[in-house]
């Protein structure tokens, strides 16, 4: 049976009709609020301006399927500015605006705090940068985390320095941080334990500090094979530098918060390459489906893949409360907890299956060694 062209016309028109009835019925219902805590200015800015991009295309992604349960999402941003007293400050925000779940933040002593305010409003927390072992030791039932343990990677390190660094003289520094002085320890355990390299140097910088010299120095006349730091990029770039400058060779090796874009414009190119990394998979280095689509719609809106893995982890806890919402029915906080420890298994997330033990730590760590090349790129080392 043939339709006339008028007819078609009318189907269509019908069908325009009904998509944008649709979409105008969710935005006149009241949407459902997810905080976002991420350091979108002060030292960290670079890794909170990534997490936002990340987070924002998850969810026009669910806003553009229809919502959650029917509803449009909306995102409540808070800037913690790297610090603890404004993360406290945003998370008791974050309670007053009924936010009904948050995804943050990106360092481990930043969290803390914040955590602890949402733990007694009996909120639903997500960190996505935030690493510290002690996280998830402290009895939280409403803290997790899509990003993985220190203590993982400090086994990493300690195997990787002595099996494939051949490194027999160690030195860490670390940077007082929950988060720099948790993975030196770490990363410290293991080979302490396995007495097949020496330790030869252990201290700490203090965070915002531009002049490493007299630390450096101090670990020069020990002559270490390896020098593993422990705290952020905006010290790393700094340190490594400094050490060249002063002739010390020993191999550069920094922990999952030192190494990215902004640590070799600090750096400068020359001094960055050949500096080593241990962290998980960079986004560019994932095969998952999921993770391919994400690369290639943030490529398209921001001209360059996101050069650390943490922003990512940000799109994933979003992607976890929105599981934990639909798969629930539910925006209750209480429920969405219990949802997340003992429903949410194996959800396909952007950096892999997503399942949360009986602490709220993620399952299946994955960490790799990467290398700065000489033209600023990182690499897998092989």
């Amino acid at each position: 049976m043939k339709r006339s062209r008028s007819g078609l016309l009318l189907i269509a028109v019908a069908l325009v009709l009904s998509m944008s009835l649709g979409y105008y019925v969710m935005a006149a219902k009241e949407p459902i609020r997810i905080g976002l805590q991420a350091p979108i200015t002060g030292p960290w800015a670079y890794e909170g301006e990534m997490a936002r991009n990340c987070v924002q295309i998850v969810v026009d992604e669910v806003n553009k399927a229809g919502g959650l349960l029917g509803r449009p999402v909306e995102i409540v941003l808070g800037d913690d500015q790297g610090s603890p007293k404004q993360s406290a400050l945003v998370a008791q925000r974050m309670v007053s605006d009924k936010v009904v779940a948050v995804v943050g933040t990106y360092g481990s002593s930043i969290n803390d705090p914040a955590s602890a305010i949402y733990e007694r409003a009996e909120l639903v927390n997500i960190g996505y940068g935030s690493t510290a072992e002690k996280l998830t030791e402290q009895g939280r039932k409403y803290f997790f985390r899509t990003c993985f343990r220190d203590d993982k990677q400090g086994a990493f390190f300690a195997t990787f320095a002595v099996n494939k660094l051949k490194a027999k003289r160690i030195a860490i520094i670390h940077d007082n941080t929950t988060f720099g002085k948790g993975l030196a320890e770490a990363a410290r355990r293991p080979i302490v334990e396995q007495k097949k390299a020496e330790i030869v140097f252990y201290d700490a910088i203090t965070p915002g500090e531009r002049d490493f010299t007299a630390i450096l120095l101090n670990m020069g006349k020990q002559n270490p094979d390896v020098l593993y730091f422990t705290g952020y990029y905006s010290e790393a770039g700094l340190i490594i530098r400094q050490m060249r400058t002063l002739g010390i060779k020993a191999t550069f090796v920094g922990g999952n918060a030192a190494v990215n874009d902004e640590f070799v414009k600090i750096a400068g190119l020359n001094m960055a390459a050949g500096a080593l990394q241990t962290q998980e998979p960079l986004p560019t280095d994932l095969d998952y489906p999921q993770s391919k689509a994400f690369l290639a719609e943030y490529i398209r809106r921001h001209k360059e893949p996101p050069s650390s893995p943490w922003p990512v982890y940000a799109a994933d806890a979003f992607k976890a409360i929105a599981a934990a919402i639909e798969g629930s029915g539910s925006t209750d906080s209480k429920v969405l907890m219990n949802y997340l420890r003992n429903g949410l298994k194996d959800y396909p997330g952007i950096t892999g299956p997503i399942s949360f033990d009986a602490i709220g730590d993620r399952e299946g760590a994955i960490y790799l060694a990467y290398e700065v090349t000489t033209d600023g790129k990182f690499v897998p080392l092989r």
